[in-house]
């Protein structure tokens, strides 16, 4: 009886998985009641369900599984989202041109590219901008897929090979990336060493010190000292570790000026650091210093300096006092030169004390004064008519000419 029991079973799953496949519901029927074990699942009642139900399942991971397969495909640059540098030639002497181009970078972005020795990709430019080709730069913007393309002339950096081609971010956020390159002719020599594996990091808020004395009201260079705190976070001490201090204003970028600090911080030690800072004579408006530690930037802040009035007064004045003396020395000058007639204002004596003549006016009819002489009078009786008096106001023997005297 038991090997019946089991052979009913197996006809009967064998019956049931043929009409499932089919789609049909198979009738009751092939279940004898007198085979022992548990009634076979027919059609959806199945522990593997239909098959048709596996089709939808096994599109969706298709599609999940279809971007992963063109990952490969696409470039590392636009996979990681880094940006990143390509350039024609690996090696090029002085005068030659070379054709920089990149892609990964933010669209619309403004770039600077430099040539610069020094400097290897791992480390970066060492001795900063003041290593590099500043005069034979490049500026370039990106395009809107962050890419771009410009050629540029090959210039021997003033620091000596290994060099690169630094291409950093001049607006926005900070982007650097530093592309070998070879300049053909120019010295070579090694890397200066690294002081141990010391890192840097700040640990209080930076601070600006000092205030602006009254030459600065008057366009002097405004200077303050920057203070900060740094601790070691390294396995090894850092002696007289060399700073990168720079200023910027506006969308510029900073200038660096290398900064040695003379000291030694142990691992797991802090220090205060004060670093001088000084800005251009007349400079006004807001500024950001930074200080960069290798190739990290370890602290920027604001600087607000105010506008140096002094300089505004000055031309002001200036503007006021040169007119007014120009128009004097003019007004001299005409006053010398012009011209005098017999009834106009002589001025007598020297220039500080001058006396003014006035002209005589007679009335009609009437008889005019003789003007006193200094010379004795002349006992002559018969005067001669001078042709400028009239001959009733011509002076006469009868007539005194002299004040007081008859």
């Amino acid at each position: 009886m038991h090997h019946r029991a089991d052979a009913a079973g197996v006809v009967g799953r064998c019956e049931a998985d043929a009409v499932g496949v089919e789609g049909r519901q198979p009738p009751r029927a092939l279940h004898r009641p007198g085979a022992r074990g548990p009634a076979p699942r027919y059609g959806k009642e199945r522990r593997g369900g239909d098959s048709t139900a596996h089709r939808p399942n096994a599109l969706a991971v298709l599609l999940a599984l279809l971007p992963l397969l063109l990952l490969p495909a696409l470039p590392a640059s636009a996979a990681d989202g880094k940006p990143a540098v390509k350039l024609s030639q690996a090696q090029a002497g002085k005068g030659g041109d070379i054709t920089v181009s990149g892609s990964g970078w933010r669209p619309g972005t403004l770039l600077m590219m430099l040539i610069c020795g020094q400097a290897v990709p791992d480390r970066g430019v060492i001795g900063g901008t003041n290593a590099c080709a500043n005069s034979d730069g490049r500026a370039v913007t990106t395009d809107a897929k962050g890419s771009f393309s410009k050629e540029m002339p090959v210039a021997e950096p003033p620091k000596p090979c290994p060099c690169v081609v630094h291409v950093a971010t001049v607006t926005g956020e900070q982007a650097v990336v530093d592309a070998p390159f070879t300049v053909a002719g120019h010295p070579t020599a090694p890397l200066p060493q690294q002081a141990g594996a010391g890192r840097l990091a700040v640990l209080a808020a930076p601070r600006l010190e000092g205030e602006s004395g009254i030459l600065v009201f008057f366009g002097a260079p405004p200077s303050r000292r920057l203070e900060f705190t740094v601790g070691n976070l390294g396995s090894a001490p850092v002696r007289d570790p060399v700073f990168q201090v720079g200023t910027s204003h506006g969308v510029f970028a900073p200038q660096w000026e290398e900064q040695q600090w003379r000291g030694t911080i142990a691992p797991g030690q802090k220090a205060q650091v004060k670093l001088p800072v000084q800005l251009s004579a007349g400079a006004h408006g807001d500024y950001q210093v930074s200080v960069k530690y290798g190739t990290k930037v370890l602290v920027e802040q604001p600087w607000g300096v105010g506008r140096p009035w002094g300089v505004t007064i000055f031309w002001l004045l200036l503007a006021v006092v040169v007119p007014a003396a120009v128009f004097r020395i003019g007004m001299a000058i005409v006053d010398r030169l012009r011209p005098r007639g017999n009834g106009s204002l002589r001025p007598r004596g020297n220039g500080r004390h001058r006396t003014v003549q006035l002209p005589t006016f007679r009335r009609p009819g009437s008889r005019s004064r003789a003007q006193p002489s200094a010379a004795p009078k002349s006992t002559t009786t018969t005067t001669a008519a001078l042709p400028w008096f009239t001959p009733d106001s011509a002076p006469s023997e009868n007539r005194s000419t002299t004040k007081g005297h008859s």
